[in-house]
């Protein structure tokens, strides 16, 4: 296969991820519409390889497509948190107890020395936000299953359209910080069952502060 056949879709695939870290970061407004001759004038890009970036968007649950009418920021429903914080929920759950179970000592190295960096970012919030999305990956990459990871990565794409109505709460950064510490405890003491308790009911505080 040539180089030049691989260019459309690299090139959709990067505005793709533009436009994803847009809408992370509230450059476009969830419920609000794209303007895609503007968006592809600014680009200096056809508006073909912009319709496929908003397919990808739309698989992944960031833009909403309309008939005739394009495409806009999707909305996320106090009922789709729900739904998703329950996914996740169960989903990380299950890792977290994978994790106890099977990770060696320099896997758990990891994972505490992860927290640490957590525990030195409480003052930046964007820079938590990174860590803390990492922390939760890691202990993903090491229960080894790749299609968990694949579901996760997506429902945490449909998270972060509300993020900032999370830990941006009063109280809530620190509380998920205490939450993750007690997470690591677990890990640490080989308690599997804990473990998953504990990150069960992070998430369950994780939807308390985002609704």
């Amino acid at each position: 296969m040539s180089a030049l056949s691989l260019a459309p879709r690299a090139l959709y695939e990067e505005v793709a991820e533009l436009l994803r870290q847009r809408i992370f970061a509230r450059e476009l407004e969830p419920g609000s519409w794209i303007d895609e001759l503007r968006i592809a004038e600014a680009l200096g890009i056809s508006r073909t390889p912009l319709r496929e970036a908003l397919k990808v968007l739309a698989a992944e649950g960031l833009v909403t497509m309309k008939v005739r009418r394009g495409a806009y920021v999707t909305e996320v429903s106090e009922k789709d948190l729900r739904d998703v914080y329950h996914l996740l929920a169960l989903l990380e759950s299950d890792a977290a107890r994978a994790v106890a179970q099977n990770a060696t000592a320099a896997q758990l190295q990891q994972v505490e020395s992860l927290h640490r960096d957590l525990e030195q970012a409480t003052a930046d919030r964007d820079r938590f936000f990174e860590i803390n999305e990492a922390f939760h990956m890691l202990l993903l990459e090491l229960a080894d299953n790749r299609w968990r990871n694949q579901m996760v990565a997506d429902l945490r794409k449909v998270m972060k359209l509300n993020r900032h109505n999370s830990l941006f709460k009063e109280g809530r950064l620190a509380q998920s910080l205490a939450e993750h510490s007690a997470i690591v405890q677990a890990l640490k003491d080989r308690q599997p069952d804990l473990a998953a308790l504990r990150m069960q009911a992070h998430f369950t505080h994780g939807l308390e502060a985002a609704t």
